[in-house]
């Protein structure tokens, strides 16, 4: 195993537990590792303080352990069924209404650029660096040491996330499957809620885990309004609003292979077709032309707008823009949930351009309630960049 040392006075971070080297922290590196490879990282003294991946860009190594040993024999199955316990603990697995969570959640799960969701004995596996690509069969195996007989399929779909490399083979397949398991979709359980979940040509793994809580309290305060679901990918917050009692649901997204699994949804779950609408639509545009107070309860969940820091100042006039047209649209009386999931995006940075955009309409706003990601979507203490979801319910007079 090569050598990362740090220049002096580098490694107090590290001592902190930061799972991050970056490379102006680093002084020398021994050999030639190749991206991926376990390096050990020590102080400009000589002592040692981890072990991680190593890699070419601003993060030079992604720690996978502060006091174990990665290339120990049960290191993956040590790592995966900590995780697995955590969501025991949380009443995720093994419950009766929810058969789909998070497994592995990067570095809040102690396993950075991995990404691991569970639906229903099928697990999808996203490696976003290099090391947990090349690791990916031990993580594999890892998953059938834990699940046992349970495991259905472990589908691996890095294409889109693993760095490009010469050498690479980012094409999506199957790491494992069961006898007689030949199918890439199954109907998972969310809180009672039925859904589709395609794995093979959905985005992401197939589904977005991280809004559960959110779509749960959506579900709490529907019942007899009329709600516009906002860039609804499969139909989430429609589903959990009609079960709530919503009088009607417009769904709205710019994706026609999203539009027809929300209307495979809608069928799924037995509701009458004129209690809901799919519009096959640019959610900005469709907004625009929507008349005030025609619904009253508002989702505006967009895809990431800022995916750099460089994109940081246009996404902020972006979520300005957008919540300010909901906020000006909604009935009195209304309530609007809007998110933001761009890491580079705080907290404080987006409730700043909600309240602008709230000011432009001149209406009364309240914030009732501060939104984020459940708990399977764990961050790590030590690092609170993992914190990427953000949301805020608000009530419109």
């Amino acid at each position: 195993m090569e050598k990362v040392y740090l220049r002096p006075r580098r490694e107090d971070s590290i001592l902190r537990f930061h799972p991050w080297v970056f490379s102006g922290a680093i002084a020398q590196v021994t050999g030639n590792p190749a991206e991926g490879d376990l390096v050990a990282v020590y102080s400009s003294d000589g002592q040692y303080l981890a072990t991680g991946h190593f890699q070419i860009g601003s993060i030079a190594v992604r720690i996978l352990s502060f006091d174990e040993d990665p290339t120990a024999p049960d290191f993956w199955e040590k790592m995966v069924r900590r995780a697995f316990q955590a969501r025991v603990a949380y009443g995720l697995h093994g419950s009766a209404s929810t058969t789909c969570y998070r497994l592995v959640h990067g570095e809040g799960d102690g396993l950075p650029g991995l990404i691991i969701d569970y639906y229903d004995g099928v697990c999808v596996l996203q490696a976003h660096s290099v090391g947990m690509f090349k690791a990916k069969s031990a993580i594999c195996e890892a998953l059938k040491a834990v699940y046992g007989d349970t495991l259905k399929a472990v589908y691996d779909k890095s294409s889109g996330t693993a760095p490009f490399k010469a050498g690479l083979d980012l094409v999506d397949g199957y790491l494992y499957r069961a006898p007689g398991f030949d199918t890439d979709e199954c109907v998972v359980l969310e809180n009672g809620n039925k859904f589709h979940v395609n794995w093979n040509e959905g985005q992401k793994t197939g589904f977005f885990l991280d809004q559960r809580e959110n779509r749960a309290a959506v579900g709490r305060l529907a019942k007899g309004r009329n709600v516009l679901n906002l860039f609804c990918y499969t139909g989430g917050f429609s589903i959990y609003a009609l079960n709530g009692g919503a009088v009607h649901v417009d769904s709205v997204d710019s994706s026609k292979k999203a539009m027809d699994m929300v209307d495979r949804n809608m069928a799924l779950n037995g509701f009458a077709p004129e209690r809901h609408t799919s519009y096959c639509a640019d959610a900005i545009e469709f907004l625009r032309d929507v008349p005030e107070g025609k619904y009253d309860l508002m989702i505006v969940d967009p895809p990431a707008f800022a995916k750099h820091r460089g994109a940081l100042k246009n996404a902020l006039r972006a979520y300005q823009r957008l919540n300010a047209a909901a906020i000006a649209k909604v009935a009195p009386g209304g309530f609007v949930f809007t998110f933001s999931c761009s890491q580079v995006v705080d907290k404080e940075a987006f409730a700043l351009a909600v309240f602008s955009a709230a000011a432009q309409t001149g209406r009364s706003v309240r914030i009732l309630d501060r939104l984020n990601q459940p708990a399977d979507h764990a961050v790590n203490i030590y690092h609170p960049e993992g914190e990427y979801l953000k949301g805020l319910l608000l009530y419109v007079e």
